[in-house]
């Protein structure tokens, strides 16, 4: 099979740049209308799989009513992690694209309590001996942590605190030390080469 051309990699190139965002052609009130389409299909796929995990649940015996996915400690685990983290995610978009609209604050309250309801389905399902839920309130509040700290980064300009005395200042010493050693190194190169001609004269 022969690689690619330079055409071929062109046209698909061209192919992506047709469906990427254009602040000169789409507006900003399509752009997150499909936003909302999006992260709520999203959000109902992964409620839904949440409430009703793959595989169902036992029917009989001392694990009835819980999830059969849970056998397999360790997918189970990165199942619900992605899951809940997806889930999350999608409720940050939601409610940062309806902020001010109307109606917002009781699109947060369905939210929370959507949430609440996929906590309580996934305690009710998911077998408590080999699960620790505190690792899915961590990947539940990643994305709202991460959200908070890039306005943190932006509101207080933390990145360029960083950026100048944390991780730049090995940089900058020694950037400053070699420009210091290149100055006395031209200094004395023309004190050599000047005393020779003070000579001359």
């Amino acid at each position: 099979m022969s690689p690619p051309t330079e055409a071929d990699t062109k046209r698909s190139a061209s192919w992506f740049t047709t469906f990427q965002y254009n602040e000169s052609r789409d507006k900003p009130g399509d752009a997150r209308n499909v936003l909302l389409v999006v992260v709520a299909l999203i959000a109902a796929v992964t409620f839904q799989a949440g409430v009703n995990p793959p595989g169902g649940v036992w029917q009989e015996g001392d694990h009835a009513g819980r999830a059969i996915y849970a056998s397999q400690q360790f997918a189970f685990y990165v199942f619900l992690i992605s899951n809940t983290l997806a889930l999350s995610s999608c409720i940050l978009v939601i409610t940062s694209l309806t902020y001010r609209f109307p109606f917002h604050f009781e699109i947060w309250v369905a939210t929370a309590s959507m949430m609440i309801t996929y906590a309580s389905a996934v305690f009710a399902v998911t077998p408590h001996e080999i699960v620790r839920f505190r690792y899915l309130l961590i990947a539940a509040s990643v994305p709202f942590f991460m959200r908070c700290l890039g306005y943190l980064f932006k509101r207080y300009r933390l990145g360029y605190f960083v950026k100048k005395h944390c991780l730049g200042y090995f940089f900058e010493k020694y950037r400053v030390v070699e420009s210091k050693s290149q100055v006395e190194s031209q200094e004395e190169g023309g004190e050599k080469n000047g005393q020779p001609g003070d000579e001359q004269v």
